[in-house]
């Protein structure tokens, strides 16, 4: 398929704002530079920059997810149509409270600014559901061979579970009260915002920082089907990964991992615990999440399959049982965005 006829085939609407974000990370990129107003311990144009990056990323990937279902449902339109109008109005909020020189998150100064930030509250709660069916319609439709298919079925559930952290952030923190404090909710558990964090990321260096797994859960959705995108990549050099069961199994042992280390990231956080002074207990579940992962993952290349015994060649076998084309590879920037509050 040409690179024409690929990209006329993705969701417009998704398609279109994802460019419309890209515009606007230049024009927070430029704010960084020229405004020096701090906002809440960090540079007034951060926000804007790593939201607009993030809706990048998380846009394109829906939209070529969505160019990979046999047909293209009513309701798959519509929610990705959906997605893209509760995440321009959040985006709209953030960038218009950049602009006054304001915090978008958990603000509570005035009514104004309490109202603003209840409706980005009610468009997430949006957002995610629209995502949650767009991942249902994509555990029910068959897409490419066995491997990618439920590399993209699982980023879908582990971005929701990512996204669904971000909830975590809106609850009172200790001396926090609703309609009485000027802030309502923080990124940081044991620690308040504002305070060092680490470069570019703006993390907390002294507390717990739930925008740690928030990112990473988020991230699954470009980082899973790349890793069925490189698995596929692999076969002609690497015997055993020509076994669609064989790669199958490898992502399903990502997915397992990637799930542990949101957890792990997750359990962190809350325990008011910085991303880069990790305690024993962390050290010890971060080792068995990568012991597991290493014996799982030589279990399967070691098995009958893995070693060519009794598997057939599925990358010389033309089509997958379901009679699609290899998945072309998403994008996905290399920056950091924050898809969060």
């Amino acid at each position: 398929m040409s690179v024409h006829r690929r990209l006329a085939g993705l969701h417009r609407p998704l398609t279109v704002f994802a460019g419309a974000m890209a515009v606007l990370a230049l024009v927070s990129a430029t704010g960084l530079v020229v405004d020096d107003r701090v906002v809440a311990g960090a540079p007034n144009w951060s926000k804007p920059l790593k939201f607009s990056v993030s809706f990048v990323a998380f846009c394109l990937s829906l939209a070529w997810m969505l160019s990979l279902l046999p047909r293209l449902t009513r309701a798959g339109w519509w929610a990705g149509t959906v997605v893209v109008a509760t995440s321009a109005i959040e985006m709209v909020v953030i960038t218009g409270q950049a602009v006054r020189g304001k915090r978008s998150h958990f603000n509570q100064e005035t009514p104004f600014d309490a109202a603003l930030f209840d409706l980005m509250g009610a468009t997430i709660v949006i957002l995610w559901t629209a995502t949650l069916v767009l991942a249902v319609l994509l555990f029910r439709a068959p897409l490419a061979d066995r491997a990618s298919t439920w590399a993209i079925r699982l980023s879908t559930v582990l971005t929701l579970a990512g996204t669904g952290i971000g909830f975590l952030m809106t609850q009172p923190q200790p001396g926090q009260e609703r309609g009485a404090s000027r802030t309502v909710g923080a990124h940081t558990v044991g620690a308040p915002d504002g305070g060092p964090g680490m470069p570019l990321t703006g993390w907390s260096t002294t507390g717990g920082d739930l925008r740690i797994p928030h990112f990473v859960g988020m991230h699954a959705l470009q980082l899973l089907p790349l890793v069925a995108l490189v698995l596929l990549g692999l076969t002609p050099r690497f015997a055993p990964l020509r076994d669609e069961r064989v790669r199958l199994r490898l992502v399903l042992v990502s997915a397992s991992a990637y799930a542990a280390v949101l957890a792990l990231l997750t359990w962190q956080a809350l325990r008011g615990q910085p991303l880069i002074h990790p305690d024993g207990a962390t050290l010890g579940a971060a080792s068995l999440v990568l012991l597991g992962t290493a014996v799982a993952t030589w279990a399967v290349l070691r098995g009958p399959r893995g070693r060519g015994r009794t598997g057939h060649d599925t990358s010389r076998s033309g089509p997958s049982r379901h009679g699609a084309s290899p998945v072309p590879a998403p994008a996905h920037p290399s920056t950091e965005p924050e898809h969060a509050a």
